[in-house]
């Protein structure tokens, strides 16, 4: 029995430095656009919430039961979909994680931090240790960290897992879009995996970014993309006839 098409929005919009609040706000209003449009998830790039901003972290790490995630949850369970933002994660441990909070329309609440740190991070942060699935509506999906997507054998492992999506949160300045770009589009061709990236489109953490939210069928082919760093959300149907209903809102 097939499995109904669902639809995946990818937001960019601009982040406030270190500003928790108004970078909420952003996210809400794009929750808000996303679920208009139907949408069953909607993803948002790495640190989403209080920009890339490695000399920060330490100070705005969030505990786990932090007001901005029932915040978040709370928008997820009213709009019945599911949000993955990007955050620093306190670590009783040591130093905090780059992390993602991923919220559903039941309530549920949980995390994945960024296993692979790009150079300079570990000054900073820690690294994780799991790799971290989600299930929409039926279909699976595997969540990638930026560095992540760099090693193949997180990517390996995500085809090895038969999940049916590729997830990348991401901070991708302009001059390093057509590297990653080139390995996204082989993580997708060489798995058969549809690649999704959310990346930034403002200025964070001494970074241009440059936007270009875009999506990899199973065949490498990028069959949709924002091409800008205009606030928007790029929104992709995924059924098991492949992708479809490629809009930029």
């Amino acid at each position: 029995m097939s499995r109904k098409p669902i639809t995946l929005s990818l937001a960019q919009a601009p982040v406030t430095k270190g500003d928790i609040a108004a970078n909420l706000s952003m996210h809400q209003t794009l929750i808000s656009a996303a679920s208009a449009s139907g949408s069953d998830l909607v993803l948002f790039p790495e640190l989403s919430l209080t920009g890339y901003e490695l000399s920060l972290v330490g100070e705005l790490a969030l505990d786990q039961d932090a007001p901005v995630f029932e915040v978040l949850s709370q928008s997820a369970v009213e709009h019945r979909l599911v949000v993955i933002a990007g955050c620093p994660l306190a670590n009783s441990n040591g130093l905090p994680y780059i992390a993602a909070v991923i919220c559903f329309p039941d309530g549920k609440i949980e995390f994945y931090s960024k296993q692979y740190l790009h150079a300079g991070e570990a000054a900073y942060c820690a690294a994780g240790s799991q790799d971290y699935q989600l299930e929409v509506q039926g279909y699976r999906f595997t969540l990638a960290i930026c560095a992540d997507f760099t090693e193949p054998q997180h990517a390996e492992r995500a085809q090895a897992d038969a999940v049916d999506g590729y997830l990348v949160s991401a901070l991708i300045s302009d001059a390093g879009y057509a590297t990653d770009a080139q390995i996204l589009s082989g993580i997708a061709a060489r798995h058969q995996l549809p690649v999704f990236l959310c990346n930034h489109i403002s200025i964070t953490g001494g970074w241009s970014a440059c936007g270009n939210n875009s999506v990899w069928d199973q065949s490498g082919e990028r069959v949709a993309a924002s091409t800008n760093t205009t606030p928007s959300v790029l929104h992709c149907t995924l059924s098991d006839d492949g992708l479809s209903g490629v809009v930029s809102h």
